[in-house]
């Protein structure tokens, strides 16, 4: 078979995996959305915080949204760890804003 050849298979496959990467496409982009309004949430966290002298990180709550992810990870069939990797990345980045704001950097 040459490349002139065509075979349905492969163009069957080149199409399932088309539709899957619009869909995974599709994701990310609103994995991206959803990222930007927590963070707009959390920037007003951040200025409610430093307006009141309250320290940019909180332990106690940080402990458990990760016990609070882990969970729901479970129930979605995701691993745990991984998502409490990647909340705890997320987690550093908005403290990171809170000491930004508390510095009266922002």
């Amino acid at each position: 078979m040459n490349s002139s050849d065509t075979d349905p298979t492969d163009e069957n496959v080149t199409a399932e995996l088309a539709r899957l990467r619009d869909s995974i496409d599709n994701i990310d982009a609103a994995v991206v959305h959803m990222l930007a309004e927590r963070f707009k949430c959390t920037q007003q966290v951040g200025h409610l915080k430093a307006n009141h002298q309250l320290p940019p990180a909180d332990p106690t709550r940080e402990a458990s949204q990760i016990a609070r992810l882990r969970q729901l990870a479970e129930n979605a069939k995701l691993d745990p760890a991984f998502a409490e990797k990647l909340l705890n990345f997320i987690i550093a980045e908005v403290i990171r804003h809170h000491e930004t704001i508390a510095a009266g950097e922002e």
